[in-house]
C-alpha cells in the first residue's frame, strides 16, 4: 500500500513501480485513494519514503551486479514485489527466485492472476518458512546455481525473526554463494526508552489487528562484526542520514526517510 501510494503523491518518485497499484487489487487501490490525507502524515509519509528508497537501493544495486555478469536474482521474502513483472531484461538473462511462505506466495499468485499480469519463464516461486528450513536446499531445488555468482535481497523480514534465524539464513547465504555475491537486507534500530513504552502500550492493540510485532533489533556496529565473522568480505551499512543524501536531497516536497531502521550489503 505504501509503495502504490508512493506512485499516487510523490513527485518527482523516488521508485517507479507501474504495478504496484494494480497488484494491490481494486478494493485495496480504492481504499487508498478514499485514505490520501492518512498517507500524508508526517510520520506515514515518512515510512513511504523509507520503503521507497529501499526497494530503489537494492534495485540500484542489482542493475550493477548484472552488469558485472550476475545472472542470479533471489528475492527472499518476495511478498508483491514487483520487478519479475516489469524486469525488460529477457528471460535467459537474468534468473528471479522469489522466496517465500507458501500461504504468501499463493496470496500473489492470487492476485498476478486478478490483475492479468504475466508471470515470466523467467521467475521460479520458492515456497519457504524461513523459521523452519534451510535455503540453500530449497534453492538448489528450485535451480538455483552455487556455482554462480547472486545478488540476494531480503527486505521487511529480518525485523520479524529471531536472531539466530537471521543469523541461519545469511550463514547459509554466504556459505551457498560463490564469490561476486552480494546481499542486501534491512533492519530496525533499537527502539530508545520511549519508543519502547509506546510500543508496549500498543502492542496489545498490533496483536487484535493480527500485525506480527517485531522481535529483532540490531546495532550496525555489532551487525557488521556478526557479518564478518561469519565470512562476508565487505559490509556497508546505509543509514537514514546516507539514504536521504542519495535519494531525497533538495527535494521540493520535504520527502524524508523515516529514522527507523538502515540497510545493510555484503559481499561474499
Amino acid at each position: 500500500m505504501q509503495r502504490a501510494a508512493h506512485q499516487i503523491l510523490d513527485h518527482p518518485k523516488i521508485f517507479d513501480d507501474p504495478l504496484a497499484l494494480r497488484i494491490i487489487g481494486v478494493e485495496a487501490e480504492s481504499a487508498l485513494r478514499a485514505r490520501l490525507k492518512h498517507f500524508q502524515k508526517p510520520p506515514v509519509r515518512d515510512m513511504r519514503a523509507y520503503f521507497a528508497v529501499r526497494y530503489r537501493y537494492v534495485e540500484d544495486e542489482l542493475a550493477r551486479s548484472v552488469q558485472r555478469g550476475v545472472r542470479q536474482y533471489v528475492i527472499l521474502g518476495a511478498g508483491l514485489d514487483t520487478f519479475a513483472y516489469r524486469n525488460s531484461l529477457p528471460d535467459a538473462f537474468l534468473r528471479v527466485f522469489e522466496v517465500d511462505h507458501p500461504a504468501t506466495q499463493q496470496h500473489k499468485r492470487n492476485r498476478l492472476e486478478q490483475a492479468a499480469i504475466a508471470i515470466p519463464d523467467s521467475v521460479s516461486f520458492v515456497a519457504f518458512d524461513f523459521e523452519r528450513q534451510g535455503i540453500a536446499d530449497a534453492l538448489r531445488q528450485a535451480g538455483f546455481r552455487c556455482d554462480e555468482p547472486a545478488f540476494f535481497a531480503w527486505l521487511g523480514v529480518a525485523r520479524y525473526l529471531s536472531r539466530d534465524a537471521v543469523m541461519s539464513v545469511l550463514t547459509a547465504i554466504r556459505s551457498s554463494a560463490t564469490p561476486g555475491s552480494e546481499v542486501i537486507f534491512d533492519c530496525p534500530f533499537y527502539p530508545s526508552p520511549l519508543q519502547r513504552l509506546r510500543q508496549w502500550a500498543h502492542r496489545a492493540i498490533a496483536n487484535r489487528r493480527a500485525k506480527k510485532p517485531r522481535l529483532t533489533y540490531f546495532g550496525p556496529s555489532s551487525l557488521r562484526g556478526d557479518l564478518k565473522r561469519i565470512g562476508f568480505s565487505a559490509v556497508k551499512v546505509l543509514g537514514p542520514e546516507e539514504m536521504e543524501m542519495r535519494y531525497c536531497k533538495d527535494r521540493p516536497d520535504g520527502l524524508r526517510v523515516s529514522r527507523q531502521g538502515f540497510l545493510v550489503m555484503a559481499r561474499v
